[in-house]
């Protein structure tokens, strides 16, 4: 069970710190080549398919994590690396739940109402809050795989 609970954690980190650089440093680039128009139905229709997905790594991160802190003896069992990278993942959670709440609410508005400046507005406060995360991510997977032999 452990094993399982471990790989399910990675799978679901690398889903979505993967997908934020996908997007970030691959399609974002790609996507300015369209006219403004396709390219917010693009993004519109893009975060609609990844963010259902980001909502499951963020279920099954938070549930296989404190699996496995308890199945290493708790908090008090667990090394600085895994306080971090909670702390990294519950503000890179609200962070997500500001762009699903705000900004992606109103690029789907924006899309739906032909409103391309507010779109490109909306999708401009995406990016960067996409950029934080894909930062904190990163940072995250630093941590994960080196973290435990840093001397702090």
């Amino acid at each position: 069970m452990l094993s399982l609970s471990l790989a399910l954690h990675v799978l679901s980190a690398v889903l979505w710190v993967g997908g934020m650089l996908f997007a970030h440093q691959a399609l974002r680039p790609a996507a300015g080549l369209l006219q403004e128009p396709e390219r917010l139905k693009l993004w519109s229709a893009v975060f609609g398919h990844f963010f259902p997905w980001v909502k499951a790594a963020i279920v099954l991160l938070f549930l296989t994590g404190f699996g496995l802190i308890r199945a290493y003896g708790g908090f008090g069992q667990v090394g600085w690396p895994v306080h971090l990278m909670l702390l990294i993942a519950l503000t890179m959670t609200v962070i997500f739940g500001v762009i699903y709440a705000r900004p992606y609410k109103a690029l789907k508005a924006a899309v739906a109402a032909e409103d391309w400046p507010a779109g490109s507005e909306a999708l401009g406060v995406i990016r960067r809050l996409v950029g934080i995360n894909l930062l904190l991510g990163l940072m995250t997977v630093a941590v994960a795989s080196g973290g435990r032999f840093l001397a702090v």
